[in-house]
């Protein structure tokens, strides 16, 4: 019979870890924020290198129409509670597609006030293109893992998210 292998110092929980100063001690390459950042850092550079070259767009851009491809029809701040990027970010994102024409502003139905946000026939074409890239940016990434690996991070991804759902 195995036994369970004890958690790695990632996931245990040091709350007595001191430094020989008797400062608290943080080790980030084994916090899980800063390890979940910094992977989802160089993942997105990886993939905004392939559509920013060839589009000139930036990560929050490519975001904004990643999620109105998805999604059309939200306000800027839908766009923002559905990514969970910061409001004024995705404005400035919003700003710059609108002036290269890939996204396009109407006015909401029933509240004249809120405006909604769909691609455009050039944001359509933009994100036709990236789409393909963008999946296979994933399968290159995911490689690592066999099938079973690849559904644990999956279940586990979509547990975590769900415990921060604001």
């Amino acid at each position: 019979m195995t036994q369970a292998a004890a958690p790695p110092a990632a996931l245990s929980d040091p709350a007595d870890a001191h430094d020989g100063h008797g400062h608290h001690r943080l080790d980030l390459e084994q916090f899980l924020p800063y390890r979940l950042s910094v992977l989802t850092n160089r993942i997105s550079r990886g993939l905004a290198d392939i559509y920013s070259e060839r589009f000139g767009i930036s990560v929050t851009e490519w975001r904004v129409i990643a999620v109105l491809g998805r999604y059309p029809g939200l306000s800027a701040n839908g766009v923002a509670e559905r990514t969970a990027m910061d409001k004024v970010a995705v404005s400035r994102a919003v700003a710059r597609l609108l002036e290269r024409a890939l996204i396009e502003r109407e006015m909401h139905d029933s509240d004249r006030r809120r405006s909604v946000l769909e691609l455009s026939e050039a944001g359509y074409a933009v994100y036709d293109v990236v789409v393909p890239l963008a999946l296979d940016y994933q399968r290159n990434v995911l490689a690592p893992l066999d099938e079973a690996e690849r559904a644990t991070l999956d279940h586990l991804l979509s547990k975590l998210a769900k415990s921060y759902v604001a």
